[in-house]
């Protein structure tokens, strides 16, 4: 860890690889956790690296009330995991289901190419989830 500009400690970054934006998804995750009570829970493992995320949602008119996240995998993953939550919470289930993969790497201000996996397992993750509460 290097401390930072304003004397805090960050995460190492030496060749600028990642966001602030994704940095700051990183170490201070939004909405970590399990909703209790979920109306849909998904957990996917990427095989390929072995990043794992769950999603928990909580719908209330036909809106996602709730959403959390655990993540176990690289910085990437969890700052997409992130991101995901403060996307798609208060949105309807359309709005939600129509994110792109574009839209969260925004989010984060971008991925490196070899680490857009991260973006995709959090979509697909969460589209796992949104089949769960289809009639």
């Amino acid at each position: 860890m290097l401390p930072n500009h304003d004397g805090a400690r960050a995460i190492y970054n030496l060749n600028c690889m990642y966001s602030a934006q994704l940095l700051d998804h990183f170490q201070n995750p939004r909405n970590p956790g399990e909703v209790a009570g979920a109306d849909a829970i998904a957990e996917i493992e990427n095989p390929a690296c072995g990043d794992v995320l769950r999603l928990t949602l909580k719908i209330s008119s036909g809106r996602i009330a709730e959403i959390r996240f655990k993540a176990k995998g690289c910085v990437p993953s969890m700052a997409c995991a992130s991101a995901l939550t403060e996307l798609v919470a208060g949105r309807t289930l359309e709005e939600t289901g129509a994110l792109r993969r574009e839209t969260l790497i925004a989010a984060v201000g971008g991925l490196p190419q070899a680490s857009t996996h991260a973006a995709q397992l959090a979509l697909d993750t969460l589209s796992a989830a949104l089949r769960q509460l289809k009639p």
